[in-house]
C-alpha cells in the first residue's frame, strides 16, 4: 500500500537573505489552495528559529502575515512540525541584513544542554503562534538535513513528545558536515532508531520516516528546472564560505558520484520525473503489497514557483488511487508493521475551521 506525505520546508534563504512574503507567505499561499482544492493536507515544517528572530528584530514587515497563516494552516488540520536551523539563535541584525552564527550550524554538535534551550524554545515560539499552550509538534525536520550524530538530539526530542524525524535521504553524504546516509540504503520505507539514524532498532523512541529517494545517475539532477531554481536560489551562506575555502569542494565532492539521490521534491522535479518516481513504485507494491510505502515528498517555499506541477501531482495521485496524509495520519500504522508499539498516539483533534 502507498501513501504520499508531501512536506514544505517553510522558510527563506540559508544566508538570512530574502524578503517573507515573496518566499514563504505568497508560495504557502497559493499551495494551501491547492490542498484544499484537492482535498488533501500536508505537513507544514516551519522553520521556528529565524521567524522568532525575524518577529523579535522587526526586520521584516510580513511577519505577523506570517504568524497568521501558520496558525490558520493549524486550524485548518495540516501538520504543523518543527524545522530547525540553529545558527539563527545567536543571530544578529545589522545594516539591513543578517549575521548568523555558523558555530551552531548542526544542532545534533551542540552539547546537550543547549539543544534543550533551543528545542524547548522553538517549541514555545510554535505554540505561541498557534495559540495552543497544549500544541506539541510530532514531527522533526534538521537544517540542511544534518542528523548525525543522532544520539543526544534524538534524546531530547523523543524527551518531548517528538516521535518522528524526517531529515534522512537515504544515500545522502554530506562530507563537509560528516553526514553519511548511505547505510540506511538498506532499511526499508521507514524504521525505529535511537542512537544512530541509519540503524533500526525495535526499541528505539523515534521513527524515522525519510524523504523518498531513488538513486540515478548523477547526470541526471542536470534538468533545466533544477539549475534554473539553483542558479537563482542564494543557498550558500557566504559568511560560512569565507571562513571555510574547501566548502565548494564538499559540495563537489557529495554531488561527483556516478549514482546520486534523487530526492522526490515537487519543487526541483519535472512532472515527468515525479510521475516516473511513483509509477517505478507501483511497480514494487504490485510485488510486495502487504508492505506500508509512506513516500515523503519534499519542497522548499522558496523554490515553489510552478504550481500547474502541483497541481498535476495531485491530479496523478488520484488517479492512481494514492492518498495523500500526513505524519499524523500514518505513524500508527508505521508503529504496527515495525512492532513494540507502546508509542501509539491517540486519535488527533479534529479541527474545524473558522
Amino acid at each position: 500500500m502507498i501513501e504520499c506525505v508531501f512536506t514544505i520546508d517553510y522558510e527563506i534563504y540559508g544566508n538570512g537573505e530574502g524578503a517573507l512574503t515573496e518566499l514563504i507567505y505568497d508560495p504557502a499561499r497559493k499551495l494551501k489552495k491547492a490542498f484544499d482544492q484537492a482535498g488533501s493536507k500536508l505537513v507544514l515544517f516551519v522553520e521556528a528559529a529565524e521567524l522568532e528572530k525575524i518577529a523579535a528584530a522587526g526586520s521584516d514587515p510580513a511577519i505577523g502575515e506570517v504568524e497568521r497563516q501558520i496558525a490558520e494552516f493549524h486550524q485548518d488540520g495540516f501538520e504543523i512540525a518543527l524545522h530547525l536551523h540553529p545558527q539563527w539563535y545567536n543571530a544578529r541584525h545589522r545594516d539591513g541584513s543578517w549575521e548568523l552564527d555558523y558555530s551552531e550550524y548542526n544542532l545534533c554538535r551542540l552539547p546537550k544542554d543547549r539543544i534543550e534551550e533551543i528545542v524547548d524554545r522553538s517549541t514555545a515560539y510554535l505554540r505561541s503562534v498557534v495559540a495552543s499552550p497544549q500544541f506539541s509538534p510530532l514531527s522533526f525536520r534538521a537544517g540542511n538535513w544534518l542528523f548525525q550524530p543522532t544520539g543526544t538530539v534524538a534524546e531530547v526530542l523523543s524527551e518531548r513528545g517528538i516521535r518522528v524525524d524526517s531529515s534522512v535521504f537515504k544515500g545522502g553524504l554530506l562530507h563537509r558536515h560528516n553526514v553519511d546516509y548511505r547505510p540506511s540504503l538498506g532499511n526499508g520505507y521507514f524504521w525505529r532508531f535511537q542512537r544512530d539514524v541509519n540503524q533500526s532498532d525495535v526499541d528505539g523512541a523515534m521513527l524515522e520516516i525519510p524523504i523518498y529517494t531513488r538513486m540515478v545517475p548523477c547526470w541526471r539532477m542536470l534538468t533545466t528546472k533544477r539549475l534554473n531554481l539553483q542558479r537563482n536560489a542564494k543557498v550558500l551562506p557566504r559568511k560560512l564560505s569565507r571562513q571555510d575555502a574547501s566548502g565548494m569542494m564538499g559540495r563537489l565532492r557529495d554531488q561527483l558520484r556516478f549514482r546520486y539521490p534523487l530526492k522526490f521534491d515537487f519543487c526541483r522535479m519535472t512532472l515527468q520525473e515525479l510521475n516516473d518516481m511513483i509509477e517505478a513504485v507501483i511497480r514494487d507494491d504490485r510485488r510486495t503489497p502487504g508492505v506500508f510505502k509512506p513516500l515523503v515528498a519534499i519542497g522548499h517555499t522558496k523554490d515553489l514557483i510552478d504550481f500547474e506541477t502541483v497541481h498535476a501531482l495531485l491530479g496523478f495521485l488520484k488517479e492512481r488511487n494514492i492518498q495523500v496524509s500526513t505524519f499524523q495520519d500514518i505513524y500508527n500504522r508505521c508503529l504496527q508493521q515495525v512492532g513494540n508499539c507502546e508509542n501509539v498516539l491517540p486519535p488527533p483533534p479534529i479541527h474545524v475551521a473558522g
